[in-house]
């Protein structure tokens, strides 16, 4: 039985903590895109600092991830 609440709970932190990273996501690939459309010339600087800010959101979602591990 405390092997499966500890699997719900495991599934519960990653997942609860993936709704954060995912949402960040979106919005940011959404705002560079719409930056880009709006600015063709900025584009390069645009994207590279939109990759900068995925790397930094996926970070997140690697904590929830070791996170789910070590709960």
């Amino acid at each position: 039985m405390e092997g499966d609440i500890g699997s719900i709970g495991a599934g519960l932190v990653y997942g609860l903590g993936a709704i954060g990273p995912g949402i960040g996501l979106g919005f940011l690939i959404g705002k560079a895109i719409e930056a880009m459309a709006r600015q063709p010339e900025a584009a390069g600087m645009v994207r590279t600092t939109m990759f900068l800010g995925i790397a930094f959101v996926e970070a997140l979602a690697l904590f929830g991830f070791v996170l789910s591990f070590i709960v």
